[in-house]
């Protein structure tokens, strides 16, 4: 799991795009692991700091539960954005 953060204006809401590579599998694959990780960024929404977030998942994010991918995705916007957890 990785995250990019570029700050934007306090005005700003927070945006975020999804790289999934193909190595993670298929496009069904591809396609549930974004929807997961975009059911993730929007339950830490509201403690994300305005900007633009890339987060990107590797083929472990697959087998990993939805309170291990919320654990890591939070950690990694943590460090990417310099806070505390979001």
């Amino acid at each position: 799991m990785s995250v990019t953060w570029v700050a934007a204006a306090a005005a700003d809401p927070p945006r975020v795009a999804y790289a999934v590579g193909r190595e993670v599998g298929g496009s069904v694959a591809r396609n549930r692991l974004r929807r997961r990780l975009r059911a993730i960024v929007a339950e830490l929404a509201p403690g994300l700091a305005p900007g633009a977030y890339l987060v990107g998942a590797g083929p472990d994010a697959v087998r990993r539960t939805h309170d291990d991918l919320r654990g890591l995705l939070q950690d990694a916007l943590a460090e990417a954005s310099g806070s505390g957890r979001p």
